[in-house]
């Protein structure tokens, strides 16, 4: 039981575990409800590291096997080797949500790999058999080759360094590792080094082997625009997110159409700040629908398969138009750290848009931004399934 291997590595974990690592599993834990306000708040008051560890692994203990099994997932995701020191990196457990694609009876032991929850065999199978056309396909590992290329601007000439953009790096690159992804990372480019990189990433041949590409690109920025590492301000080396799709749409690189193209773009697209002040009693906006009819167009069969220019996307960005984007000079930015966050613990049983409409359920409670999805032309769902 989750609850008596906890008791087993009580007196190692309080020894051990670190004070950013026990605030992170205090939210993981609150967040599912495992541990209530005053529970939290119990620990955090203490100033030892310590007496904090202590608390909470026996506050967690206490609530039996279901919310030691919490603490475990949890900390696999949080601190990879201290889960893995402790024992617990492979230790069989269970997870409660399971987003309707398998019931509890037959939710599976999960197990994590760098953090990431794996996806168990029955449940991959269950989907692939369950949502068949509806899911993009995904290739034999054995034979495909996953790309996928960071962009990330930190050093600038004539703006600040974006500080803490160093962190963002190194977890998204471990996280895409993690996935199966050969990684390509490239710093402080201008504007022109930016769009070669994406031209060059589009043309390799190792595409065709593929079933998806990540695309990740991190700066300064305004509406429409990244900055390259020589801009003053918009009119000077910017780099058009438009660059984007169209180096990677149908027509310019064939060899990943029909596939999943996910762009994560971290900057600001304006200078906004992305809250306002409301009252207690404020209602919702009501909605309006618009309904229109239409039928396509009767066409006649041709030599050449008709295809659209532009599709199989999902653009995640970290914030709405017009608004800024925040970044902290030691943990890096908000939207970088939930993304990966929800990834590791969600990806196992989610589709990438479910895991994204999670980040944006972080932000309802959490006002400096909120997260959108721009372009998103996906036909299908796209499971990561992570362990496949």
């Amino acid at each position: 039981m989750a609850d008596k291997k906890l008791m087993e590595v009580r007196t190692q974990f309080v020894e051990s575990i670190n004070k950013p690592v026990i605030s992170q599993l205090l939210d993981d834990l609150l967040s599912e409800k495992v541990l209530n306000d005053e529970e939290v708040d119990e620990v955090k008051e203490n100033a030892k590291k310590r007496s904090q560890a202590r608390l909470l692994i026996d506050h967690v203990r206490s609530k039996g096997p279901e919310a030691s099994r919490f603490l475990i997932i949890f900390l696999q995701a949080r601190d990879a080797f201290l889960a893995e020191k402790l024992g617990l990196q492979n230790f069989l457990s269970v997870c409660q949500s399971t987003e309707g694609n398998i019931s509890k009876e037959e939710v599976p032991s999960l197990e994590s790999r760098n953090g990431i929850m794996l996806c168990p065999l029955n449940l991959f199978q269950k989907i692939q058999a369950s949502e068949g056309k509806e899911i993009y396909p995904i290739k034999d590992p054995r034979t495909r080759m996953r790309l996928a290329l960071i962009i990330c601007n930190i050093k600038f000439d004539h703006l600040p360094d974006r500080e803490g953009a160093d962190v963002d790096l190194e977890q998204m690159k471990l996280l895409l590792e993690g996935l199966g992804y050969n990684v390509d990372v490239k710093t402080n480019l201008n504007s022109q080094d930016m769009t070669t990189c994406l031209e060059n990433f589009a043309a390799r041949e190792e595409h065709k082997a593929s079933d998806g590409m990540f695309v990740v690109l991190m700066s300064h920025g305004f509406q429409g625009s990244l900055c390259g590492v020589h801009s003053k301000g918009r009119q000077c080396d910017s780099f058009s997110i438009n660059t984007i799709f169209s180096t990677f749409n149908n027509k310019n690189c064939p060899a990943l159409r029909g596939k999943p193209k996910v762009v994560i773009i971290q900057a600001c697209r304006g200078e906004e700040r992305g809250y306002i002040y409301v009252e207690d009693s404020a209602t919702s906006a009501p909605t309006y629908v618009n309904s229109v009819s239409w039928s396509p167009m009767q066409l006649q069969t041709d030599a050449i398969q008709k295809v659209h220019v532009e599709s199989d996307f999902i653009c995640l960005y970290s914030t709405t138009l017009d608004h800024l984007s925040w970044r902290s000079p030691t943990t890096g930015s908000v939207f970088i750290n939930q993304l990966i966050d929800n990834i590791k613990k969600h990806a196992w049983n989610c589709n990438l848009e479910e895991v994204f409409r999670k980040v944006l359920q972080h932000f309802t409670s959490n006002p400096c931004q909120m997260p959108s999805k721009d372009r998103t032309t996906l036909t299908k769902k796209f499971y990561l399934f992570p362990g496949h």
